[in-house]
């Protein structure tokens, strides 16, 4: 099943042209895999950085920009994971706004071990709720 969260376009978000600059998006992106970790993987960040020593980076991203978003938009944001690996796992996220799709990106990510920085074993109980949510591409 996938997840979805929201994101409001902010002025800070914009460019001159009054379209979401492109970099603004990926931090967009970055939050709402916070909040999936949290809020569907039973994990936030606090506790993955400080607790578990943990992080999740990604090291792949693919993406498609569909149409642009502006000034006030109110985007759904949609991730889905679709591969899990030992230690990574691959990821679809779509943007759409307006009933139109804005964004859509194929992500790649890792669990590393923040003190050797290489890549960990999923805790349990991520790696049954990430498998619970999977749907294969």
């Amino acid at each position: 099943m996938p997840f979805t969260t929201r994101a409001q376009v902010r002025f800070a978000d914009v460019d001159p042209a009054g379209i979401v600059f492109y970099p603004r998006y990926f931090e967009m992106l970055n939050g709402a895999v916070e909040d999936w970790f949290e809020q569907k993987l039973g994990m936030d960040f606090a506790s993955m950085h400080l607790d578990h020593h943990i992080g999740v980076p990604t090291v792949k991203l693919e993406t498609e920009f569909v149409s642009p978003s502006r000034l006030g938009d109110r985007l759904e944001i949609t991730i889905t994971p679709q591969r899990l690996g030992r230690t990574s796992c691959g990821i679809s996220i779509v943007f759409t706004g307006e009933g139109r799709e804005r964004l859509r990106a194929q992500v790649v990510l890792v669990c590393m071990d923040l003190v050797s920085h290489r890549p960990v074993e999923w805790p349990e109980g991520v790696r049954a709720a990430i498998e619970a949510g999977l749907v294969p591409a």
